[in-house]
C-alpha cells in the first residue's frame, strides 16, 4: 500500500497514544515545558483560527518533546459568556444545555484533528469546581484593599443589556478586535489627548453603539499596579513588540505636572479648593485662557447642584454621550486664579474633557492645543501664543494653533526659554507639581447578566455590602430564566439571603463576573486541576511557571494579556505566587483570509477544519506562512500539500523495494553530511515557530532521499537513517503520518516519544555549504545554457588556490580605514605571491563592505568532492574536482565560495 489514508488511521493512533498516556505530564515532573495555546470560547464549532492557533500550539510541544523534555500541553473552555447567554435565548433552551453540547463538539474535533492535549487536566469555567475559585480570589482581593464598589459613568450596551470595560469598546475607525486602533500612541498635549472616548464607540461584541450611564459597578484596581504593569513590558523580550506597545499606549504613562487653578464662587455656596489640572506642556501655561472640567468633576457636579443650566447640560451629557462632545460645554459664572499670572479666568464645564482621564479637569490652551482651540472659537475665548517656533518662522495663529514644541514667549521671566527648559524650570512656580498619569482605567467587572460567576458579596441595609463567608463557596447560579434582562433579579428565592454579620434579610449581589476574570488565571488551574482546597497548587506554581510559550491572536493585548499580568502580580503579592509576569514566550498567530477576507461564518467564506482532512489542514496552516503573518487560503496550495504526504508515505512504504549496495560511495558522504545540516536547520526553525520553513527544509530533504535512492543502489544505513530523520520532522507538523512512518520503519515505541535525530558531526555554517553547492550548480547551469552544451562530458571543478582563502578573510575582517593590501602582503603565506596576491588584495579591497563570509580552504573542497555525484546526476558527465594551483590556467578564476568551472 503506498497511499497514505490518515482517516484510516487516526483512531487507532488515538487510541494508542491514550491508552499510553503520552500526554500526560506527573504531578511531580520537575519543571516540565508549559505550552499553551489560548483556550477557546465555547462557540459550537472550530474554526480556521482555532485550528491555526492550536496547530502551531501542538507542533512546537510535540518538537519539545522529540527534544526531550516533558511537556505541559493542557486544554480547557472559556464557558461562561453573553453570546452562550443569547444563543439558549434564541432556542429557547439554557446556557449551560448550550455550552455543554458546544464544548462536546469542540473537544470531539480538537481530538480530530490530532492535538496532543494532557486531557486529565481539563477545565471548564462554568463548573462550580472553577468559579468557586473566581469568587475566593475576589474576597482576597476585596481583603487588600484591590476591589471598589462605586458609582461610576460606565459604558452600556443597550443590545447586550449590560456594563463594558473600556477595553471591550471599540473606536469606529478600528476593525473588529482591532484594539491598537483604540490606544492612541501619539503624544498628549493635555490630559484630555491621552485617551479616546469611550462613549464614541461599540460594543465589541454586538457592534451596537455604546451609550454611558450612571451606575454602581464593581471594579478591580488594576491602577495599583499601572506603574509596575508599564515598567515589566521593558523586560519581556519573548514577547512581540507590537503587544508591548499596545499595551504601553493603554496603560498611557504620561510625565507631566499639576497645575492649581484657585477657584472663586461669588455666591458662596460651592465649596472648592481649587481645581488641579494636569498638563504634559506645562510651557504653555502662560496661555491658559479658561478652565474646563469634566461632566462627572465633583465640582462640575456641585455647580450643577444650584444651576439649572449647568445641571441640564450634566444630564444632556451623561445620557447622550458622545452626541454631546465636540465643542459643546457650558460657563459655569465661576473664575479660577491662574496660579503663575494671578489672572481670573472663565470656568465651563465641557463634554471633550474626560471624567477618568487626568484629573477630569484642564487648562485651556488655544493656542496651542486643537480641542482647546475648537472649544475657544464655539465660545469666543481668547487665544493668547505664548509658544513660537525657534526658528522665527510664521504660524497660522490665530486661526489654527502651534502644537510643537518651540521657544517661550509673553511667559513673563520665562520668555527666551526653549520649551523643554521651561518646562523643567516651571516646576519650581507655586501651585505646580512634577506628576505622573496613567491612561489605564481600573478594570470594571461587574455584568448584568446571567451567564458568568455570581460575584460572593451580600447587600443588608443595616450592614452595608458584606463578602459571602468561604465556607458558603461557591455561590452556585440559580436555575436559568428566561427573561430580557438579568435573570438572576428575577430568582428571588436565590437572592434572598440572610445577612451573614447580622442575620438579618439581605439580597445577594445580582451582578456577575466579567469573563475575563475567568482567563485571568486559568493557566494556574492547570497545574492542579483537581485541588479542592485552594485555587492551585502554590509549589508546584513555583516550580512550573511561567508558561514558557504562549499562543494566541494580536487582539487579546489587552483584554486579556493585560489582566493575566494583573492577576499574576496580585497573586505574588498574596504571597500565592513567586513569578510577577505569567508568560515568558508570547507568539501571535495571524488570520486565515479567503478571496482577502478573514474566514467567517458571518461571511459565507468559512471552510470546516475537516472538509480537507485533520492532516492536510494543519500542513497547510503551519506551511503557508509564518505564524505572525495573514495569508489567504488557495485548494491549490492545499492540494499540494496533501501530495507532499502521498510521497513522504510512499518512499517509506517502499523502501523495501530499493537495491542496496555493500561499498561506500561518495554520495553516501554527502547525505550523512546533508543529514546533520538539516537536523540542525529543522531544529533551528522549530525554536524560531518558522514551521512554512520547517516545511520547506522537509520538503527539500525528501527531493534529496528520492535523488539519491534514484541514483543508483543505496547505502542502506544512510538511507534509512535519512527516513528515519525525515520521519521525525515531519511528525510535530502532521502526526498521524509520523506515527505511520515510524511504524513502517520497524522502529521500536511511538515517535511521539522518540528523541530528536542527533547530528554524527557538528554544522556550523551550514548554510555556506548549501549556497555553495547550490550557486556551483546553478553556475554550471548557465555555461550549458549560455554555450548550448546539451551532453557535456566533462565537468572540472576547481578551488581556489588555499593563499586566497587567507588573503579574503584579511580583507573580510579588517577595521574600516586600515591599510589592508600592505598589512595583508606582510603575511608570508599571501605574500610570496607577487603582484598577484596585490592585485587581488586590491580587488577584494574595493568591495570590502560586500564581502560575505566563505568557507576555509579545506572545507570547501571537502564539500565539492562529497557533492560531485550531484553534478553527475544531472548532467551525466563526468565530474572532476581538485585544488587550483598556481600553473593552472584556471587558478585565475577561482576565488573563495566561487571556483571556476570548464565543462568539455
Amino acid at each position: 500500500m503506498t497511499r497514505y489514508n490518515h482517516a484510516r488511521v487516526q483512531e487507532y493512533w488515538q487510541y494508542v497514544w491514550d491508552a499510553e498516556g503520552v500526554y500526560e505530564v506527573p504531578d511531580d515532573a520537575a519543571d516540565p515545558t508549559y505550552v499553551l495555546g489560548m483556550f477557546p470560547y465555547t462557540s459550537g464549532t472550530l474554526h480556521m483560527g482555532h485550528v491555526r492557533n492550536y496547530a502551531i500550539t501542538d507542533a512546537y510541544a510535540r518538537y519539545r518533546a522529540l527534544q526531550g523534555d516533558d511537556v505541559l500541553q493542557p486544554m480547557g473552555w472559556d464557558a461562561f459568556g453573553l453570546p452562550a447567554e443569547n444563543a439558549a435565548y434564541e432556542r429557547n433552551t439554557d446556557p449551560e444545555s448550550w455550552t455543554r453540547s458546544c464544548i462536546e463538539q469542540m473537544r470531539e474535533e480538537l481530538e480530530t484533528m490530532g492535538f496532543g492535549y494532557d486531557w486529565s487536566r481539563e477545565i471548564t469555567t462554568c463548573d462550580p469546581e472553577y468559579y468557586r475559585w473566581n469568587q475566593w480570589l475576589f474576597k482576597r482581593f476585596h481583603e487588600e484593599g484591590l476591589v471598589e464598589y462605586t458609582g461610576a459613568r460606565v459604558n452600556w450596551c443597550p443590545d447586550c443589556e449590560t456594563v463594558l470595560a473600556d477595553a471591550q469598546v471599540e473606536q469606529p475607525t478600528a476593525g473588529a478586535g482591532d484594539e491598537s486602533a483604540a490606544a492612541d500612541g501619539g503624544a498628549a498635549d493635555h490630559a484630555h489627548d491621552a485617551a479616546v472616548d469611550h462613549s464614541a464607540g461599540v460594543c465589541w461584541r454586538c457592534e451596537t453603539p455604546v451609550e454611558r450611564r450612571e451606575l454602581d459597578q464593581w471594579f478591580f484596581t488594576i491602577t495599583d499596579y499601572a506603574e509596575e504593569l508599564d515598567a515589566g513590558l521593558d523586560d519581556l523580550d519573548g514577547w512581540p513588540d507590537s503587544v508591548r506597545d499596545i499595551q504601553r499606549n493603554w496603560i498611557g504613562r504620561q510625565e507631566g505636572a499639576h497645575v492649581t487653578f484657585d477657584v472663586d464662587d461669588p455666591e458662596g455656596d460651592v465649596e472648592a479648593d481649587g481645581v488641579d489640572v494636569f498638563t504634559t506642556r506645562l510651557d504653555t501655561v502662560y496661555g491658559a485662557t479658561f478652565v474646563a472640567l469634566s461632566p462627572g468633576h465633583d465640582l462640575a457636579r456641585a455647580i450643577a447642584d444650584r444651576d439649572e443650566a449647568v445641571a441640564e447640560y450634566v444630564d444632556d451629557v451623561t445620557s447622550a454621550g458622545a452626541d454631546a462632545g465636540g465643542t459643546s460645554g457650558v460657563d459655569t459664572g465661576l473664575t479660577a486664579t491662574h496660579p503663575i499670572t494671578g489672572e481670573d479666568v472663565p470656568v465651563y464645564v465641557a463634554a471633550y474633557v474626560l471624567d477618568d482621564v487626568g484629573t477630569g479637569a484642564v487648562m485651556g490652551v488655544p493656542a496651542h492645543n486643537e480641542r482647546d482651540h475648537a472649544f475657544a472659537e464655539a465660545h469666543d475665548l481668547p487665544v493668547e501664543q505664548v509658544v513660537e517656533p525657534v526658528d522665527g518662522s510664521p504660524t497660522d495663529l490665530p486661526d489654527t494653533p502651534y502644537t510643537d514644541d518651540g521657544m517661550l514667549t509673553d511667559s513673563g521671566e520665562y520668555d527666551g526659554l526653549a520649551s523643554s527648559a521651561a518646562r523643567e524650570r516651571l516646576l519650581g512656580a507655586d501651585g505646580v507639581e512634577s506628576a505622573t498619569e496613567y491612561r489605564l482605567r481600573d478594570w470594571l467587572i461587574s455584568r448584568q447578566r446571567y451567564w458568568g460567576t455570581p460575584i460572593p458579596m451580600i447587600h443588608c441595609d443595616d450592614c452595608g455590602r458584606v463578602p459571602v463567608p468561604d465556607e458558603d463557596l461557591p455561590v452556585e447560579l440559580p436555575p436559568y430564566v428566561r427573561t430580557a434582562g438579568n435573570p438572576l433579579e428575577e430568582s428571588e428565592e436565590w437572592k434572598s439571603v440572610e445577612c451573614p454579620e447580622c442575620g438579618g434579610p439581605a439580597e445577594r449581589e445580582t451582578d456577575t463576573m466579567d469573563t475575563f476574570v475567568d482567563s485571568s488565571w486559568y493557566f494556574l488551574r492547570f497545574l492542579s486541576p483537581d485541588l479542592d482546597t485552594a485555587p492551585f497548587d502554590t509549589d508546584r506554581a513555583a516550580d512550573w511557571l511561567p508558561v514558557d510559550v504562549y499562543v494566541g491572536g494580536e487582539e487579546h493585548a489587552i483584554l486579556h494579556l493585560l489582566y493575566i499580568r494583573f492577576f499574576t502580580r496580585a497573586l505574588a503579592d498574596l504571597g500565592l505566587l513567586d513569578t510577577r509576569e505569567p508568560v515568558e514566550r508570547l507568539i501571535n498567530q495571524g488570520t486565515v483570509l479567503y478571496d482577502g477576507e478573514k474566514m467567517s461564518s458571518s461571511k459565507g467564506n468559512a471552510i470546516a477544519p475537516h472538509e480537507y482532512g485533520a492532516e492536510t489542514t494543519r500542513l497547510f496552516l503551519l506551511s503557508a506562512a509564518h505564524p505572525a503573518q495573514d495569508f489567504e487560503w488557495t485548494v491549490k496550495r492545499v492540494g499540494d500539500v496533501y501530495d507532499f504526504q502521498q510521497r513522504l508515505f510512499s518512499m517509506v512504504a517502499d523502501r523495501d523495494e530499493v537495491p542496496t549496495r555493500d561499498e561506500r560511495a561518495p554520495q553516501d558522504d554527502y547525505l550523512q553530511r546533508e543529514i546533520d545540516r538539516t537536523v540542525t536547520a529543522v531544529a533551528e526553525e522549530y525554536e524560531r515557530f518558522r514551521f512554512h520553513r520547517v516545511v520547506s527544509e522537509t520538503q527539500g530533504f525528501a527531493r534529496l532521499l528520492r535523488r539519491y535512492r534514484e541514483y543508483g543502489p543505496v547505502d542502506e544505513e544512510t538511507y534509512d537513517r535519512g527516513l528515519r530523520a525525515l520521519t521525525r520532522f515531519v511528525a510535530p507538523l502532521a502526526p498521524y503520518l509520523g506515527e505511520e512512518l515510524w511504524n513502517l520503519l520497524d522502529t521500536e515505541g511511538l515517535v511521539v516519544e522518540a528523541d530528536w535525530p542527533t547530528v554524527r558531526e557538528p554544522v556550523e555554517d551550514y548554510g555556506l555549504e548549501r549556497r555553495l553547492v547550490e550557486t556551483t550548480l546553478d553556475d554550471v547551469r548557465d555555461i550549458t545554457e549560455v554555450v548550448d552544451i546539451d551532453d557535456p562530458e566533462t565537468i572540472e571543478i576547481v578551488a581556489a588556490e588555499e593563499w586566497k582563502y587567507r588573503a579574503y578573510e584579511h580583507v573580510r575582517q579588517a577595521d574600516p580605514g586600515d591599510a589592508v593590501v600592505g598589512s595583508a602582503l606582510d603575511d608570508d603565506a599571501i605574500g610570496e605571491h607577487g603582484d598577484r596576491a596585490a592585485e587581488y588584495l586590491g580587488d577584494l579591497a574595493s568591495r570590502a563592505g560586500a564581502l560575505e563570509p566563505v568557507l576555509d580552504a579545506e572545507r570547501e573542497l571537502a564539500v565539492l568532492e562529497a557533492a560531485a555525484w550531484l553534478f553527475a546526476d544531472e548532467f551525466g558527465a563526468d565530474v572532476d574536482v581538485r585544488r587550483a594551483d598556481a600553473d593552472d590556467d584556471l587558478a585565475a578564476k577561482a576565488d573563495p565560495s566561487k571556483p571556476a568551472i570548464h565543462i568539455d
